[in-house]
């Protein structure tokens, strides 16, 4: 079994027609997340989530990785190391 790691999932989404594969992706994830915040950036035309993770490497790597092959996402990761 994988060691449980903390950590913070930057998404900034450029494209609101991608809103319906993100939630998805999500969904399949939320056993992992312990939070999330969602900022609409109207006056700069984007989107961006704030998610509190803790899970396998694998999982929250499985997510950051299906996430940033949506069109018009960005991701970043920040992963505690202990």
């Amino acid at each position: 079994m994988s060691e449980s790691r903390l950590g913070t999932v930057g998404v900034v989404v450029d494209d609101p027609e991608s809103a319906p594969q993100i939630n998805a992706i999500l969904h399949q994830y939320a056993d992992i997340i312990v939070g999330r915040l969602g900022i609409p950036y109207r006056s700069r035309g984007v989107s961006i989530i704030a998610l509190a993770v803790d899970g396998s490497m694998d999982a929250i790597s499985g997510m950051t990785g299906r996430l940033g092959k949506v069109r018009g996402v960005s991701v970043k990761a920040a992963i505690s190391k202990r």
